[in-house]
């Protein structure tokens, strides 16, 4: 239980101080934030797995490595962005 506490509570942090560093507007409330960091830390869990030759291991990173993962999926969906029917970046 103390863990699923700690993955929200570090998922809500990195998500924050994520989207602070990242230029630009991010349009998401406090859940979008949360799940952002979350989604994050666990992206940043894996490429230090695999960055430390664990093999790909699926798994929760501390606050940095969320930090990061949280980083790398902003840019990942800033340059994938949404765009409307006719192919034209929304803003």
């Amino acid at each position: 239980m103390m863990g699923i506490i700690a993955f929200l509570l570090i998922g809500i942090i990195a998500g924050y101080l994520g989207r602070l560093i990242m230029p630009g507007k991010q349009k998401m409330g406090f859940v979008g934030t949360a799940v952002l960091g979350m989604v994050g830390s666990v992206v940043g869990g894996v490429l230090g797995s695999l960055i430390t030759g664990d093999g790909l291991q699926l798994g929760a990173a501390g606050i940095l490595g969320s930090i990061i993962g949280v980083l790398i999926v902003l840019f990942i969906v800033d340059r994938t962005g949404s765009r409307d029917s006719t192919g034209a970046r929304r803003t």
